[in-house]
């Protein structure tokens, strides 16, 4: 059985730092192209930032190029999403995605809310 699980989202206020955590099972981590992924209220699902299988090479949106990271462990089955400089606008529930071409899963969503 398939699972992402998220974690580490909250209140932060603006200028502030979180990390994200995302641990997989059911499935060859290592094999998988992981994404985070993110939608506020009223909007469409955007692509965050992605890792690749092979390379780790990474890839982000121009919103938050310069102040997110995203990396892996494969030892841990675990993507991270280090974000810093938080602004109002990346409030918005963060979902994980593991990509295996042929499949694609979808965790729960983690919620993130910037606001003083």
């Amino acid at each position: 059985q398939v699972q992402l699980v998220e974690s580490g989202g909250g209140l932060v206020q603006p200028g502030g730092s979180l990390r994200l955590s995302c641990v997989a099972s059911g499935f060859t981590f290592s094999s998988a192209t992981m994404s985070w992924y993110r939608q506020a209220p009223g909007k469409k699902r955007e692509l965050v930032a992605t890792i690749t299988s092979t390379t780790s090479s990474t890839n982000y949106a121009d919103s938050v190029k310069g102040r997110f990271t995203i990396s892996r462990d494969n030892a841990k089955n675990t993507v991270y999403l280090q974000m810093n400089s938080l602004e109002p606008k990346d409030t918005a529930v963060y979902y994980c995605n593991a990509n295996l071409k042929l499949y694609s899963y979808w965790g729960q969503g983690t919620q993130v809310t910037v606001s003083s």
